[in-house]
């Protein structure tokens, strides 16, 4: 740290300055001391910030990380009517679609033609669901494309497959892997506390099963990722908790590749649009989303290497914001995104690489392709980059977008209960 910043401490709350210098010793932030740090304000609130920035830059340096990706959210008709979920439908209703394993293929390769390494599918859990499902449409992407990465299936729906298939969730994760899942999204975390769960998401999958998931992939040698979805009825002390909660997960199983602050969309999400909580917020403030970032940055530094923001979510000029307060991975072109954008989102569904260098090289940082475990392909440290495939796609209406998917007959939801 420079002389001026060690001055800048002097000034600052005794608290947060001792919090502060005990994170840039490399030591380990509890989750009280995380909380203190959500109450920082004036120089103490930019120190937080600064602090997080140096860590990042002593673990990861001064590069940052993108994949090149597709998402393939293939339905949306789901048995759970989660309070903040604006993507799914019920199997009764007229916008349920649900696409062929051929279509889902097809995705893939026009992915994999225009450069990417990755497909990340997600999707509703349809009724009367084949308990072989997941694993039939990665044996058919795998046929078509061997080399392509399956980012596949949160533990929501591993579960959900597993009970499907009347079988264990270890068995079912290593039938899954056998059929070409490389890593699952460690997403459907929310927050990990039962009550606040039984409120926005009742049914969800309860925090026990899915600790047992991830602990249970990170065993038989699949790593996910980790999430928190904050800006709702949660308190900055169920924001830590939860953080500490995905802190303890890795010093046992060191899975997590990543960890990801997603800030709640609200606007089509019908908890906030049918105000179904007292006091619901219509997600994190500009204030509460620097601090999320960084206190994550700080209090899993010596754990996870990588905190990643939402460029859906926030945009990209608060984006580039997030990188200067401790993440330093930017997530994926995407190509199609159906769930933050149903929920509201209004930043778009791709984001071509040339525009991911650009942003990042605006605040003097130097822009990276890697893949789903974080190996660097591809270093951009020069400004004459090459033309990418995707950056040569002008009409991006080609790939399609939530709004058509659902009215597009041929892929409408059929009801296996109806005569």
């Amino acid at each position: 740290m420079s002389v001026n910043i060690d001055s800048l401490f002097k000034n600052a709350d005794p608290i947060v300055s001792d919090i502060l210098n005990k994170a840039l010793s490399e030591k380990e932030i509890s989750a009280e001391e995380g909380l203190a740090l959500y109450n920082s304000e004036g120089i103490d609130f930019h120190l937080v910030g600064m602090a997080a920035d140096e860590l990042r830059r002593r673990r990861v340096g001064n590069i940052v990380t993108y994949v090149v990706n597709r998402n393939i959210n293939f339905t949306n008709v789901c048995i759970k009517q989660c309070g903040f979920c604006a993507f799914s439908r019920d199997f009764r209703e007229e916008e349920g679609y649900f696409l062929p394993t051929e279509e889902i293929v097809r995705r893939a390769k026009e992915a994999h033609q225009l450069g990417a390494t990755e497909v990340c599918i997600q999707a509703g859990l349809p009724p009367d669901m084949e308990g072989d499902l997941y694993e039939n449409i990665c044996r058919a992407i795998k046929k078509e494309i061997p080399d392509i990465h399956i980012h596949g299936f949160s533990p929501e729906e591993v579960l959900y497959g597993a009970t499907r298939s009347n079988t264990s969730i270890e068995e079912y994760l290593k039938r899954l892997k056998d059929a070409g899942v490389n890593t699952l999204p460690g997403t459907a975390a929310e927050i990990l506390d039962q009550e606040l769960r039984d409120k926005i998401s009742p049914g969800r999958i309860s925090v026990k099963d899915w600790i047992e998931v991830i602990k249970t992939a990170h065993r038989i040698g699949i790593n996910t990722t980790s999430t928190m979805m904050f800006g709702h009825i949660e308190t900055a002390k169920d924001r830590v908790d939860h953080i500490a909660k995905i802190r303890e997960i890795q010093k046992e199983t060191g899975g997590f590749t990543e960890f990801v602050p997603l800030d709640f969309i609200a606007s089509e999400a019908p908890m906030y649009k049918n105000q179904l909580h007292e006091g619901i917020r219509q997600g994190g403030s500009g204030k509460e989303v620097l601090l999320t970032h960084a206190i994550s940055r700080i209090m899993l530094n010596n754990y996870i290497d990588n905190i990643q923001m939402s460029w859906v979510k926030e945009g990209q000029k608060m984006s580039q914001l997030l990188l200067m307060w401790g993440a330093n991975d930017f997530g994926g072109t995407l190509i199609n995104e159906s769930i933050s954008t149903s929920a509201g989102s209004e930043h778009g569904q791709l984001l071509r690489p040339k525009e991911i260098k650009r942003t990042v090289r605006e605040i003097g940082r130097i822009p990276a392709e890697r893949n789903t475990n974080y190996k660097i392909l591809r270093k951009f440290e020069k400004l004459n980059d090459p033309e990418e495939e995707l950056d040569k796609i002008k009409d991006v209406s080609k790939f399609g977008s939530y709004t058509e998917l659902i009215k597009i007959a041929k892929y409408k939801y059929e009801n296996p209960r109806e005569e």
